[in-house]
């Protein structure tokens, strides 16, 4: 177990633990002091208790999925951080992967949370410009050759001085160029269908299926509330595990509506003079087929960009009746 004084040397440095921020299946996040330099980081470390709990399997592919994380960071360009938490240092402790990011103000899931309890909502132009800084992101992740597989707020950090998002923890990265259906991979609150529903051989997942998870965040941001096709998906996760799909599946059933007609229209509403270019965008996204999700990031920045311009007439227009 790791303990708040420990000292973790990697490559670059060495990092003094402080306080336990996070932790995953695999991995924990520690906020730590760099001793050659001033100022804090976020230490991510692979979780030695579960590791010892694991079977050898499940061990070797938490420790390759630490280390593609590692090479996926360090392969980015300084430029392509803007949007992608930034890996600052690498190396291993106690024969493990481990790494140093940068520290930034917690993740989204927390913040929205902290905001709905004082009875805030967020503006319909944060969450276009949110649902974009996340697509640039994600275009990244493609462009390197990988699909992301766990798009969710928790995942999100906030960077609150630049009102920037930037996407953390990529151990569920799998490669594009490899796209035999896999095991299962990812949350299950934010899985599109072929994500949770597996076929014969297992999950057969794509850049596309980002998308989805795009979609349901931007539904989550809008709406202030899970999809209950994405609820329905988790509830059943959390009591039946790899039988959930079955579960909700049980007695011939079909498969919960993605969208339902309600939702649409509370997302419409909420986005005002934006509600018809954003449910245009918002059903492309949760499209049941890949095939009908919009083919690139550009395709969806141009989609947002119009629901972007049309709050900026309705803004317009009111500031021109209100000088009248």
């Amino acid at each position: 177990m790791y303990k708040e004084g420990d000292v973790i040397s990697l490559a670059g440095g060495q990092y003094r633990l402080r306080e336990a921020l996070a932790g995953s299946a695999y991995g924990v996040v520690w906020r730590a002091d760099a001793l050659q330099a001033t100022g804090s980081v976020a230490v991510k470390l692979v979780n030695l208790e579960q590791m010892r709990r694991a079977p050898q399997g499940l061990r070797e592919r938490w420790l390759a999925s630490a280390a593609n994380e590692i090479a996926f960071l360090r392969a980015l360009a300084p430029w392509d951080g803007r949007h992608i938490v930034r890996l600052l240092d690498s190396g291993s402790h106690l024969g493990m992967p481990a790494m140093a990011l940068e520290l930034l103000d917690g993740d989204l899931a927390a913040h929205l949370a902290a905001e709905q309890a004082a009875g805030r909502t967020l503006a319909p132009r944060q969450a276009l410009e949110w649902a974009g800084q996340v697509n640039q992101a994600l275009a990244k992740v493609h462009a390197g050759g990988w699909r992301y597989l766990d798009l969710k707020p928790g995942n999100l950090l906030l960077d609150h001085a630049n009102n920037i998002l930037k996407l953390a923890d990529f151990g569920t990265n799998r490669s594009l160029s490899d796209l035999r259906a896999h095991t299962y991979a990812g949350t299950a609150n934010w899985q599109a269908p072929e994500q949770f529903f597996p076929g014969g051989d297992g999950y057969a997942t794509e850049a596309r299926t980002d998308y989805f998870a795009l979609g349901a965040l931007l539904y989550y941001l809008v709406s202030g509330a899970l999809l209950r096709y994405s609820a329905a998906c988790g509830q059943a996760w959390q009591v039946h595990g790899r039988a959930a799909p079955d579960a909700l599946l049980a007695d011939g059933g079909a498969r919960p509506a993605v969208l339902q007609q309600d939702e649409a229209q509370l997302f419409a509403t909420r986005l005002g003079s934006a509600g018809g270019a954003g449910l245009a965008l918002l059903r492309r996204l949760l499209a049941d087929r890949p095939a009908d999700r919009p083919r690139h990031a550009l395709e969806i920045s141009r989609m947002l960009q119009e629901a972007t311009r049309a709050l900026d007439t309705q803004t317009h227009w009111l500031d021109m009746r209100s000088a009248a």
